[in-house]
């Protein structure tokens, strides 16, 4: 599944591709990274291929998509990415008082890997200090193998991943690692230590904003499956708070789940 999507789809979805952001996230929220002890603080994007319509509210992007859509009529400009970057960041995020993390915005317009370094001394923490790119073909391929999706379900009406806000440094330090140690599993080809990555992003993300798995609004017992796969599995982790999709690291086939195409173009 490595084709850019067939005519009949494309139509009706659109050419922008989609993200998966792996481990770090929330890093890329300058309330989170003006907090970090040691900046620079790192998260992983990946780019998609659009080859099928994932769900809404599932931490795929899917509203920046949206609004990329429109803007540039279902097709990614020719243009400078960081320029797009910023220019998609303005489009959907003038006004709103909690604006979408420019991580958002550079997994859909950067082909391939890419580690997002944040600090807040730089550009506020709103766009990376760095951008380090993996493009490189074999590796592309063996995480699509490597990472195994699970649909689990959109995040409820009602629901916000910020009601309570625990800004500790330390987990703030760790989560900006294990984005680091992510992009490094990913380039050596380590499935173990891709894995460990996820778990160490999920438990950062319980410790500095609860509500991403747990909250009122939430009927699916978020916790009790991310727990199980990652018994059995070397990691697992979220595509977004409120759940979305469990995205599982592993070597072996994973009942139920099934693969993106990471473009690299």
């Amino acid at each position: 599944m490595h084709a850019n999507s067939n005519p009949p789809v494309g139509r009706v979805i659109g050419g922008i591709p989609y993200r998966l952001a792996l481990a770090g996230g929330w890093i890329d929220q300058p309330f989170v990274s003006r907090r970090n002890p040691r900046p620079p603080g790192s998260m992983v994007v990946v780019g998609v291929n659009p080859t099928f319509r994932f769900m809404e509210r599932s931490g795929l992007a899917t509203g920046t998509r949206e609004v990329a859509n429109k803007l540039w009529n279902g097709r990614l400009p020719r243009r400078s990415p960081a320029a797009l970057v910023r220019e998609l960041y303005h489009a959907e995020n003038n006004g709103r008082a909690n604006p979408s993390g420019s991580q958002d915005m550079i997994g859909l317009v950067y082909p391939g890997i890419n580690r997002l370094d944040y600090d807040y001394s730089a550009n506020g923490g709103v766009f990376p200090s760095h951008v380090e790119p993996l493009n490189n073909l074999r590796v592309a391929r063996w995480l699509e193998k490597i990472i195994h999706l699970l649909p689990v379900g959109t995040r409820p009406d009602g629901y916000s991943p910020l009601g309570k806000k625990n800004l500790d440094p330390k987990w703030i330090s760790r989560l900006g690692y294990s984005g680091r140690d992510c992009f490094d599993a990913i380039r050596n080809l380590d499935t173990a230590a891709l894995g460990a990555s996820f778990n160490e992003c999920m438990k950062c993300w319980e410790a500095i904003l609860p509500a991403t798995v747990r909250h009122p609004a939430i009927k699916t017992d978020l916790v009790g499956l991310l727990r199980a796969y990652q018994s059995c599995y070397p990691g697992a982790m979220y595509s977004g708070c409120g759940g979305g999709y469990l995205l599982v690291a592993s070597d072996t086939p994973v009942p139920g789940a099934f693969h993106v195409s990471v473009r690299v173009v």
